[in-house]
């Protein structure tokens, strides 16, 4: 947006617009970068300017002695000057999503549905607006060329808090569709809220996979300086184009630095922090390898099976429905047992329950777990401990819910959720369902 009040008249004065290198200098200081915009709602009183690190600030309007403009920008380019803390690559050639790598026949499929990785500042609000197609993405990351040749598309525009079972289908079918294209890997660029559901959801709709499928997300927006999206893309295609492994898989920061990156197994996986860039972590297991950005180097962190590793001659199995009549109860001290009454009432087909410990509710919910049991729900019992394992055989409690036909899930809650949607559009009997249930499909089980 373009400044007003005493800021607009001061950048008049000087000639100087937004986008444009420019010098400032203040009674105390020098500054030199980019002027960029400020957003809708912020005051008339301080300039922003970017400078080369990639750092912004603000400077006082009252402070400033004079500008010098030192390169005007490219209209074009005057609201997107900066991405990823650098200076975006001028580029006169079009692109049209499709990256061409000149001799390297690796060739991934890159999938963008949205979220932060594929976000930047809206200077109208000063919040972050999903704005950045797969092409940007792409522009971001000129390394990325090295890797592979990379055809990019946008499925889907939307923050991952938004989307459903349905958009976890049509996810499934694309990602189908480019495996039997022939591409060496996909990676999707998801937000990081429910990418944990998403890994998991693809992890049961496609089996028998011959390539990796990679999601990779960013915790902050690719504008800003301390973003973690560059790093996290070339991890992903670094590992999608070459790992020896097969499946699915989230890619994320390891740590607080940006030199390695972590490869989590898509069941076994969670976001643990609200912001920071090394918020998933894997549970009850390690991650299955660590990205050297810099080296491009894998370290496989656990042995995979002969089934687990890349072989494209693998014909993959694509079973892409979600049954969304499933509710995921966090048990707590008081809880009303209409709520699990109300889901029967709905004609709810499964239940999983978060219980205390090794798998326990209090004993005020029985009646209504063997009514939903008795009214044909699958019910399942998780722990909401985030470490350690599900044993309902230790406790009175435990036992007596089993004897119920309380299904016992050793699997993150979450990933348990995902199961029964699946599973339940999957089977033809509840014992079929059950059986499902109970089988190792893609490393969900601590």
């Amino acid at each position: 947006m373009k400044y007003r009040g005493n800021a607009y008249r001061l950048l008049e004065s000087y000639d100087v617009k937004v986008g444009d290198r420019i010098v400032v200098k203040t009674r105390d200081n020098e500054y030199r970068g980019i002027l960029m915009p400020r957003y809708e709602l912020a005051d008339d009183l301080h300039l922003v300017i970017k400078l080369r690190n990639g750092y912004n600030v603000g400077i006082s309007v009252d402070e400033i002695l004079s500008i010098l403009l030192e390169e005007r920008a490219r209209e074009k380019d005057r609201e997107e000057v900066v991405i990823g803390g650098r200076e975006k690559k001028e580029k006169e050639e079009e692109r049209d999503g499709s990256v061409s790598v000149e001799h390297n026949a690796t060739r991934l499929a890159m999938i963008s549905t949205g979220g932060t990785i594929a976000s930047r500042i809206d200077y109208r609000t000063g919040g972050v607006r999903a704005a950045l197609t797969a092409e940007e993405l792409y522009s971001i990351v000129p390394e990325l060329s090295s890797i592979a040749a990379i055809d990019a598309e946008v499925l889907m525009q939307e923050y991952s808090e938004n989307l459903t079972p349905m958009h976890w289908s049509i996810i499934a079918e694309r990602v189908g569709e480019k495996i039997y294209e022939g591409y060496d890997g996909i990676v999707i660029a998801h937000g990081t809220d429910t990418m944990h559901y998403t890994s998991s959801a693809l992890s049961f709709a496609l089996q028998n996979l011959p390539v990796p499928v990679v999601l990779v997300g960013a915790q902050r927006s690719s504008d800003r300086p301390s973003s973690d999206a560059a790093a996290n893309l070339i991890g992903a295609s670094l590992f999608a184009a070459n790992a020896d492994a097969s499946g699915v898989f989230i890619v994320m920061h390891n740590g607080k630095s940006d030199d390695r990156i972590a490869v989590h197994i898509g069941t076994r996986v969670r976001k643990n922090h609200t912001s920071s860039r090394d918020a998933f972590k894997s549970i009850d297991t390690e991650p299955i390898a660590l990205v050297d950005v810099d080296s491009s180097r894998i370290d496989m962190m656990l042995e995979l099976n002969v089934r687990r590793r890349r072989d494209k001659a693998r014909r993959p199995i694509v079973r892409t429905r979600f049954n969304e009549h499933v509710a995921l109860i966090k048990f707590y001290p008081g809880l009303d047992p209409s709520m699990i009454e109300h889901l029967i009432s709905k004609g709810y087909r499964g239940l999983v329950l978060e219980g205390t410990g090794l798998g326990h509710v209090s004993k005020g919910c029985f009646n209504a777990i063997r009514d939903a049991i008795d009214s044909n729900m699958l019910v399942c019992m998780t722990s909401q401990c985030i470490w350690g394992r599900l044993r309902m055989t230790v406790y009175e409690t435990g036992r007596d819910l089993l004897s119920m036909g309380v299904v016992p899930l050793d699997m993150l809650p979450e990933t348990a959720l995902v199961k029964v949607m699946w599973v339940l559009a999957n089977s033809s009997s509840m014992d079929e369902a059950k059986s499902m249930l109970l089988s190792n499909m893609a490393m969900e089980f601590k």
